[in-house]
């Protein structure tokens, strides 16, 4: 992994609202991940599909509260920039009552991927939960989101949970939900 340099780390501000909503989130993957339910737990299995799958995520609105000054004071939202240009971003939320820091979205564009963004901003959201008293940081991804979950991997994430039925009803319908967590470093 190489480190991009140039690229700056800050808290998202509302002019940024415009360039975090065009962000490309899509992906190509030769593998996926099946997961099962089992009478004890769960099982995971990579396994590789062909053609590739392409997903391209339906535009999502985010919540501009969690932009700027005015910011609700356990939201962030922290972006990488490189000049005038959107690299990335990660919004995260801290809640008091299981001291858990949940990371709600983290996108990096496709041009960016794999110069370490993610981690940096990953790492600013660990300061974040550190700075709140968060045990660990937790996430969800998607079986279908192979890249995602070896780069959450590589960044210390282990698995901890499943949910087969989370997007029943949506566009999503048929990937399971995998859920991720790591300590607090």
């Amino acid at each position: 992994m190489t480190t991009a340099p140039g690229i700056t780390y800050r808290l998202a501000r509302p002019e940024d609202a415009p360039a975090i909503e065009a962000l490309d989130s899509s992906f190509t993957t030769a593998t996926v991940f099946e997961a099962a339910a089992t009478d004890t737990g769960f099982a995971l299995r990579e396994v590789p599909v062909d053609p590739p799958v392409r997903k391209v995520f339906p535009s999502e609105e985010h919540d501009e509260q969690e932009i700027g000054e005015d910011a609700d004071t356990d939201r962030r939202t922290f972006v990488a920039v490189d000049g005038d240009e959107l690299c990335g971003f990660a919004a995260v939320g801290y809640s008091a009552w299981n001291r858990r820091l949940t990371v709600e979205d983290i996108e990096i564009a496709p041009a960016h991927r794999g110069h370490g963004i993610g981690r940096a901003l990953m790492e600013h959201a660990d300061a974040f939960a550190r700075e709140r008293g968060a045990g660990h940081l937790w996430l969800e991804v998607s079986s279908v989101n192979a890249p995602a979950v070896h780069a959450y991997r590589r960044m210390g994430f282990v698995f901890c949970g499943l949910d087969t039925t989370l997007y029943d009803g949506t566009p999503a319908a048929g990937e399971q939900a995998l859920f991720m967590s790591r300590t607090v470093g």
